[in-house]
């Protein structure tokens, strides 16, 4: 089986490399299209091919005006090079531009979308357009059951929509944490609630946050509040950097906003065997409370989160029930079973 996996604005990949190494490795013929990833190294292709074919001269530009310009002039470049291709299946990740791929998506092959974000951010209010992509779709993949019922009231129908849990990312870091740390991980972005993060912190004696992440907004008060009960590794950092901060993490902190279905460093930490405690929002809470993997409180109660924090650092046998959750996560939420859903879903198309 040929498949081409798609994710034009290269926006996740970890998860789009990790799905193609685990379908090539259960013997479908992959092929990765995307984008120049700016803001580091990506992983080297394991038995499958990776295109750059999107953005080739904006991806390489520093200057935002410009650079937003003239991928706008490319982005019809690479949606027509895509519509021209005819694998078995076409897996979507991520549509560039939503508005314009209403009108410039057209597929020869049987479409997949996952839809990470369900409905993104940044166009979210623009139901017309994605019920409109939506509906060029054969199949929608979402990554949990609050996933599925969110697209089912947006009119997707039951019949085309899938459920195919998001695996962790795997990796046996080495423990050195002090027991009383609390870790914030990933772009930092208002819907991420940092602010939450450093409440909760603040509300449990001799605790203590790092926050590791590239900064989207200002963070200069939220600094000052936090003081010296916060340590900042900011920027986009490279995976020692990475490795190092789940090493040193207790607990991980998500006091995510509801815009989201299921978070990659959520299932970065899970896979560090770092438990969480998470509002209740998308699929967070469902995969934290299906492996007890951590402590699921309501969206947007701070002092619930910092009473869960305070509960998993004081008490060692409840923090030692969360990692046997999360390691329960590590062993069942693997990219070989996830290849193995693909595959299956992918069979009922061709």
């Amino acid at each position: 089986m040929r498949v081409v996996l798609a994710d034009p604005p290269a926006y996740t990949p970890p998860y789009d490399r990790c799905l193609a190494a685990a379908l090539a490795s259960s013997g479908a013929e992959v092929e990765l299209v995307t984008s120049r990833f700016r803001y580091g190294d990506v992983a080297v292709p394991r038995g499958y091919r990776a295109r750059e074919w999107f953005y080739p001269l904006s991806s390489r530009l520093r200057t935002s005006r410009a650079r937003l310009a003239l991928k706008a002039l490319e982005h019809p470049l690479g949606m027509a090079r895509l519509a021209a291709q005819h694998p078995d299946v076409l897996h979507v990740q991520w549509f560039g531009a939503p508005e314009l791929d209403r009108w410039l998506f057209r597929a020869r092959s049987p479409v997949v979308f996952t839809a990470h974000d369900l409905v993104p951010r940044r166009t979210a209010s623009k139901t017309s357009v994605w019920r409109a992509l939506f509906g060029r779709c054969d199949r929608v993949v979402v990554h949990s059951e609050r996933g599925r019922r969110t697209l089912a009231e947006l009119g997707v129908a039951q019949s085309r929509l899938r459920v195919i849990a998001h695996p962790v990312f795997r990796d046996d870091v080495v423990r050195d944490d002090d027991g009383r740390t609390a870790l914030a991980l990933g772009v930092i972005t208002p819907y991420k609630g940092t602010e939450d993060a450093v409440e909760a912190v603040l509300g449990v004696e001799g605790a203590r946050l790092l926050v590791a992440g590239d900064q989207r907004i200002p963070l200069g008060g939220l600094r000052r509040v936090a003081g010296e009960r916060a340590e900042w590794r900011l920027g986009y950092l490279p995976e020692v950097e990475l490795r190092r901060a789940l090493s040193e993490a207790t607990v991980a902190l998500f006091p995510y906003r509801a815009e989201i279905d299921v978070s990659g460093a959520l299932q970065r930490a899970l896979g560090a065997g770092v438990p969480a405690v998470v509002y209740d929002v998308g699929g967070l809470g469902e995969v934290v409370g299906r492996y007890g993997a951590g402590v699921v409180v309501e969206p947007g109660d701070v002092g619930a989160m910092s009473r869960a924090l305070e509960h998993l650092l004081g008490d060692a046998d409840a923090l030692a029930s969360a990692r046997r959750g999360a390691e329960r996560a590590r062993e069942e939420l693997t990219w070989e079973s996830s290849a193995r859903a693909h595959l299956e879903l992918y069979g009922e198309l061709v």
